[in-house]
């Protein structure tokens, strides 16, 4: 958080010399001279606290701006880049020993499942291209002796994080889904971010004794 400083004093007045001038014209001249004094001062404090306002706002404006070019861009996770080629992003998946474990395609995408990127809790990585060039990244989190509790601590610590970096998050889906066997969970939160769209979501299904839980973030290049 950017910490605004406050302007704690005020500039003092100025002190203006006496003219000098022949005795005989400064008697005549006294009335005119301290009317104009007092004009002066008037003016130069005027002056001065204009100054001083619009010295505030330009600071104000600022600082509130400031933040925004920091967030301008956000790229995908692992030092990728946005439109990277398939062949690049194989090269540093196989130099950081991840394994592509299935290549699949749908319509006109390609999309890769990744195991092996370390990441605490990172079960697999879903990589998608659109023309060979890398348009989409999605981290899958689980943890499998996780409670229900814990899983929405994590998510209430990733979507503040996120939220303080990026600005408030739109809710984009809260759904309990209870009408078949299967109880289906999800909750969802979307931030635009230059020309990226970055997801968070919460998503589980239930079916008797079998309880299956996932987190997911996904970056999507628009």
């Amino acid at each position: 958080m950017l910490a605004i400083p406050y302007l704690t004093r005020l500039a003092r007045a100025r002190n203006f010399p006496a003219s000098r001038v022949p005795l005989g014209v400064a008697i005549k001249m006294r009335a005119t001279h301290t009317n104009n004094n007092h004009a002066n001062c008037a003016f130069d404090w005027n002056r001065g606290a204009i100054c001083r306002i619009l010295l505030i706002s330009v600071i104000g404006l600022l600082l509130s701006a400031a933040p925004a070019y920091s967030v301008d861009e956000l790229l995908p996770p692992f030092g990728f880049r946005w439109n990277d080629s398939m062949a690049h992003v194989e090269a540093v998946l196989r130099g950081a020993k991840a394994k592509i474990t299935s290549r699949e395609k749908k319509e006109n995408r390609d999309v890769w499942t990744v195991e092996g990127l370390i990441h605490p809790g990172l079960k697999r990585t879903l990589f998608t291209f659109k023309q060979r060039a890398l348009v989409a990244v999605e981290l899958q989190y689980e943890y499998p002796d996780w409670s229900i509790e814990r899983y929405n601590q994590r998510m209430g610590e990733i979507r503040k994080y996120f939220d303080e970096k990026y600005g408030t998050g739109k809710l984009v889906s809260r759904s309990r889904d209870t009408d078949t066997d299967v109880i289906q969970t999800l909750v969802g939160y979307q931030w635009m971010v230059g020309a990226t769209m970055l997801e968070l979501f919460y998503f589980s299904a239930q079916h008797g004794a079998l309880l299956y839980r996932t987190i997911t973030v996904d970056y999507k290049a628009m």
